[in-house]
């Protein structure tokens, strides 16, 4: 026969240990929560950066004449530059020539680069060669009859919440998007 001192106890060590993998699951799924949080939220700051970027090269592809003169000059950093102001004519309501709607699609993106993605950036520029060590890098190198890329990225985070950082020590672009056939 079984002693009754024995026995009485040992329900409870049960539901202790039961509580305690309860608790370790529990915390599992949040965590699992938590990375499914953040991959959404990365995941849409890459569909606003790609929707930005595809945008943009349609206004360019428009207005062919200021390729060489507005748009190409464009690198903005919403991180160390102010939200922009907006230009003197605003081209939605009246006529305007090339250049004023040159800067108003200019503005009119750097507006919802600092507006949409944290910390971000865009740069348009002529680039043979947008990827260096498997990552694409904001640097251009180009000639005339290089390419017209819009780069346009953001300061994300890892996953313990540090700042991601390349190799260098910067962030990269999360979206390059290469414009066939734009010839200035």
């Amino acid at each position: 026969m079984v002693s009754q001192r024995r026995v009485r106890g040992f329900a409870l060590i049960e539901v202790l240990v039961a509580v305690v993998v309860l608790a370790i699951g529990v915390l599992g799924a949040s965590a699992m929560q938590l990375v499914a949080m953040r991959v959404r939220y990365e995941s849409q700051l890459l569909s606003n950066a790609a929707q930005m970027a595809s945008a943009m090269a349609d206004r360019m592809r428009a207005n062919p004449a200021q390729l060489a003169m507005a748009y190409l000059a464009l690198d903005y950093d919403a991180h160390t530059e102010p939200v922009p102001a907006a230009p003197g004519r605003q081209c939605w309501a009246a006529m305007c020539d090339s250049a004023a709607m040159a800067d108003a699609d200019i503005y009119d993106l750097k507006r919802q680069v600092a507006a949409q993605l944290p910390a971000g950036r865009v740069r348009i520029c002529r680039d043979t060669g947008m990827w260096a060590s498997g990552q694409l890098r904001w640097s251009c190198a180009g000639g005339p009859g290089a390419p017209v890329v819009i780069k346009i990225g953001w300061r994300g985070r890892n996953p313990d919440g540090t700042p991601a950082r390349d190799a260098a020590g910067g962030y990269s672009p999360g979206v390059a998007l290469a414009m066939a056939g734009a010839t200035p």
